[in-house]
């Protein structure tokens, strides 16, 4: 199915303040080209749940009149902005959700203040294919955590090795094996 490789329309979800200039995300969004929407919330700096789920729906909106597949690449606490707008959203075509170093919203290192309305959030089954991708070391969530995110969305998990939140502090570069692990889940 390497055609359907090709065809993707990708929405990218970063996390708090959206994704620097050598943060994963933002490099695979360059190699995409026209076939990336990143999301625009308002509330960049101070996530607002419902602020940012309505940016998701406008970047699936987007990316579905390029093309009829479309692929969540979330990281941090976009991988909630993701999970919530795809359980409002159950019928809606996606190929696939690749969810990156998801918070712990109960953990000691979680953002209450700055992202309060994600406080409440739940991982429930999602209603496509998902992969769910940790670090032993991430600070905001612990793999035990995190891989039981994974079997409450119902997605694949995968435990990336040490890289803190895979985040640009990282040093990750355009992260290839993150494409490995992508590729593995949109050509299944």
């Amino acid at each position: 199915m390497k055609w359907w490789w090709a065809v993707v329309a990708y929405v990218i979800i970063p996390g708090i303040d959206g994704s620097g200039e050598q943060h994963w995300q933002t490099l695979w969004e360059r190699q995409w080209g026209t076939s990336a929407v990143r999301i625009s919330p308002a509330s960049w700096s101070a996530p607002d749940l419902d602020d940012w789920v309505g940016a998701v729906q406008e970047a699936y909106d987007e990316a579905s009149r390029k093309d009829g597949r479309v692929v969540l690449v979330a990281h941090s606490l976009g991988c909630w902005a993701a999970s919530t707008w795809l359980n409002s959203n159950p019928s809606s075509p996606i190929g696939a959700a690749f969810l990156v170093a998801p918070p712990d919203p109960e953990g000691h290192a979680f953002p209450r203040q700055a992202a309060a309305t994600f406080t409440e959030v739940s991982a429930q089954p999602m209603p496509c294919p998902a992969l769910v991708v940790g670090s032993a070391d991430d600070p905001y969530c612990t793999p035990e955590t995190a891989a039981g995110f994974a079997a409450r969305w119902q997605a694949r998990w995968h435990l990336a090795g040490a890289y803190g939140h895979i985040n640009s502090a990282s040093g990750l570069g355009s992260w290839q094996h993150g494409r490995k692990l992508l590729d593995s889940l949109t050509q299944q």
